[in-house]
C-alpha cells in the first residue's frame, strides 16, 4: 500500500486528514513537527507528504530545501495560511500541488490519485531533453533552436506541479500543442485533456458549455448536461482565446478558480472541481486588460506561469526541420514519396510566416497535391514563382498570395507592397486599441475588402481578422462586408 505522511501541529486537522487518507486505501503516519517528520521519513520514506507551512520548530519549507530529504516523495501543501507567493515558492523548491483548509475531499482524492515519484517525472523529461539533438522533438513540439529550447525548459519546471498556466503568442504557434504537452508531461495525464475554443462558442451558449446546465433552465434544455469543467475532472481544460470570452463569465472562472466549485446553469448546488487550467491568448495580456477584453484580476489568477511562444520567424532555423516533419507524416498517410529540393527548402527559410507553424503545415500540404513527382520545388511555395503560385492558389479556391511576403507584424511601420497604399496618420495619444482598428480597417479599405489578402499583409491568421471585425461591427465602427465570393 502507499505510504503518507501528515504534518501539521494542529491535532484535529491531523487526525481527521489522516482518517480521510486511510480511507483511500493508504498507510498514513503523522507528525507534529519538523523533528518528528524528519523521524517519520527516517523510519520510512513516504510516497506523499502533506506538509502545513507553520510548524512549532520552524517553516514546514524547511523540509523541501533539503532536497535528498524529499526526493522520492511527493509534496503537497495543506495549509490554512497559504497565499500566492507562498504557494509559487514552495513549487519552486518542488512541492507538486497545494491544498487550503479546510481541505477539499475531492481535491485530496485527486491528488492522491495522481501520485508519481518525483524522479520518475524528472527522468522522463531528461530524456526528452537528451534525445532533442537526435529526434527534434520535446513531447509534441518539434525544433531545436535557441528559442524553442528556452520553451521546453519552462515546459520541464511547470509539467510537474498543479499552477496555472498561461500561454500568449500569435496565431498558429502552437499554443495547444504547448498545453497538450504540458499535460502528457504532468500526473494528470491519465486524465482528460479538453480544449475550448472561447471565441468558437456562441455567446448564449458558452456558459453552459463550459458549467454545464439543469434540465429545464432554459428553452431547449431537455435533459441535464455537463460542463467542460466536470468532463476535465482530474485532467486539464485549455481555454484557448480566453479575451473572447465574455466579461461576465469571467467572473464566474475567476470564483472557480479561488473556490474551487462552481454550479451549472440553472442549479443552486455547488460542485466541486480539480481541474488544472491552461489558457492562451494571441492578444497582448495588459493590452486586452486596457482594452476591455480581459478582466484583470483573472490575468493575475491565470498568468501564474507565462508562457510567450516565439513566432516562426524568429525561430528560423527550425524551418526545414517542422517542413520535413509535416511532409513525412503527409507521406506516410497519403503512402508516397515526396521530398523537398533544397531551392524549395531555400525559398520556405527566406519566406517570413505570418500565418506562423500552422501557415507552414498548409503550404506543405499543397506543394504535396501539387508535386508531379517526388520532388517538390519552389514553383508551389510563397516565395518562388510568385505569378504562378497566385494564380494557382487562386483557382483552387485558397487564398491569393500577396505580391510579395508579407511583413512581420513587428514591422508594421515599415512600408508594406504597394508603395503606392495611402497612408493614415493618427494623434499622439491615440491608444494601441484604436491604432490597431484604424490600421486594421484602412487596409481592408485598402485592398477592396479581400479579407485573405488583408490578414496577410498585417502579418495576422484571417481568423483574427474575422474575430476583430466583428467586434468593430458590433461598435458600429466596421466598414459594409461586400466583395466578390472569391475573395470572402
Amino acid at each position: 500500500m502507499p505510504h503518507a505522511l501528515v504534518v501539521d501541529d494542529d491535532h484535529d486537522s491531523a487526525a481527521s486528514l489522516r482518517e480521510l487518507i486511510a480511507g483511500e486505501q493508504f498507510t498514513v503516519a503523522v507528525a507534529h513537527n519538523l523533528r518528528d517528520a524528519r523521524r517519520q521519513i527516517a523510519l520510512q520514506q513516504p510516497d506523499i507528504l502533506l506538509l502545513d507551512l507553520r510548524l512549532p520548530d520552524g517553516n514546514g519549507m524547511d523540509l523541501l530545501a533539503d532536497p535528498k530529504l524529499v526526493a522520492n516523495s511527493e509534496v503537497v501543501l495543506c495549509t490554512g495560511h497559504a497565499n500566492l507567493e507562498t504557494s509559487i515558492q514552495a513549487l519552486r523548491l518542488g512541492a507538486a500541488d497545494y491544498l487550503v483548509k479546510p481541505v477539499n475531499l475531492t481535491q485530496l482524492q485527486g491528488v492522491l490519485s495522481r501520485i508519481m515519484k518525483p524522479a520518475a517525472l524528472q527522468a522522463e523529461v531528461q530524456g526528452l531533453t537528451a534525445n532533442l539533438d537526435e529526434t527534434g522533438h520535446f513531447g509534441h513540439l518539434w525544433g531545436r533552436s535557441p528559442p524553442m529550447k528556452r520553451i521546453y525548459e519552462q515546459i520541464s519546471r511547470v509539467a510537474g506541479t498543479s499552477v496555472s498556466v498561461f500561454i500568449t503568442g500569435e496565431s498558429g504557434t502552437g499554443k495547444e500543442v504547448v498545453a497538450q504537452t504540458v499535460h502528457d508531461l504532468s500526473r494528470r495525464r491519465k486524465r482528460p485533456f479538453l480544449a475550448v475554443n472561447c471565441g468558437a462558442i456562441s455567446p448564449n451558449l458558452i456558459e453552459s458549455e463550459i458549467f454545464g446546465h439543469e434540465k429545464g433552465s432554459f428553452t431547449g434544455a431537455e435533459r441535464q448536461h455537463q460542463g467542460f469543467f466536470e468532463r476535465a475532472s482530474g485532467g486539464t481544460l485549455f481555454l484557448d482565446e480566453i479575451t473572447e470570452m465574455p466579461l461576465e463569465l469571467q467572473v464566474k472562472l475567476l470564483r472557480v478558480l479561488e473556490t474551487g466549485r462552481f454550479m451549472r446553469v440553472g442549479s443552486t448546488t455547488a460542485i466541486e472541481t480539480d481541474v488544472r487550467i491552461v489558457a492562451a491568448t494571441n492578444r497582448l495580456p495588459y493590452q486586452a486588460v486596457s482594452s476591455g477584453k480581459l478582466r484583470e484580476d483573472l490575468l493575475y489568477r491565470l498568468n501564474i506561469f507565462p508562457i510567450a511562444l516565439p513566432p516562426l520567424r524568429d525561430r528560423v532555423a527550425d524551418i526545414p526541420l517542422l517542413a520535413n516533419h509535416f511532409l513525412a507524416a503527409i507521406c506516410e498517410q497519403e503512402g508516397a514519396v515526396r521530398h523537398f529540393t533544397p531551392e524549395a527548402m531555400a525559398s520556405l527559410v527566406t519566406y517570413p510566416w505570418p500565418g506562423n507553424v500552422r501557415e507552414l503545415r498548409n503550404v506543405v500540404q499543397r506543394a504535396f497535391v501539387m508535386a508531379q513527382g517526388e520532388a517538390i520545388d519552389e514553383t508551389w511555395l510563397p516565395g518562388g514563382h510568385e505569378a504562378a503560385a497566385a494564380s494557382a492558389w487562386g483557382g483552387l479556391g485558397g487564398p491569393e498570395l500577396p505580391a510579395a511576403p508579407a511583413p512581420a507584424p513587428a514591422r508594421l511601420a515599415e512600408p508594406v507592397q504597394d508603395s503606392d497604399a495611402p497612408s493614415i496618420t493618427l494623434p499622439i495619444g491615440t491608444s494601441v486599441a484604436q491604432a490597431e482598428r484604424a490600421l486594421m480597417l484602412a487596409t481592408l479599405r485598402h485592398y477592396n475588402h479581400h479579407k485573405e489578402r488583408t490578414a496577410a499583409v498585417l502579418g495576422i491568421s484571417l481568423k483574427t481578422l474575422y474575430n476583430r471585425l466583428k467586434e468593430y461591427a458590433a461598435e458600429g465602427a466596421a466598414p459594409p462586408e461586400h466583395g466578390t465570393a472569391a475573395q470572402d
